[in-house]
């Protein structure tokens, strides 16, 4: 499912305009990615928890030259899915 297909059902689903549906997917999305910028994690209960990890660096191998380099470390986003979506999922 893509962005549009998911404004589309959300719409259809909570009986508002395609427009409204959108609003509300990209608010919700920037509202995540602004918790997620400042360190914060957002736990939405049976669905699961948006954070931020830290990566450590690593060895890596250039695979055009085969020679070794060295791959950084950082902050990367990880969604751990929830119980009950887990459970949907699993069927």
């Amino acid at each position: 499912m893509n962005k549009k297909e998911l404004v589309s059902a959300l719409a259809e689903k909570v009986n508002v305009t395609k427009k409204e549906a959108a609003l509300f997917v990209d608010s919700f999305v920037e509202v995540v990615s602004e918790a997620l910028g400042n360190g914060e994690s957002v736990k939405i209960v049976g669905f699961g928890t948006f954070e931020v990890v830290e990566r450590k660096p690593r060895k890596g191998v250039n695979p055009q030259t085969k020679e070794a380099i060295e791959i950084p470390g950082g902050k990367v986003p990880k969604f751990k899915a929830g119980k009950e979506l887990k459970a949907k999922v699993k069927g």
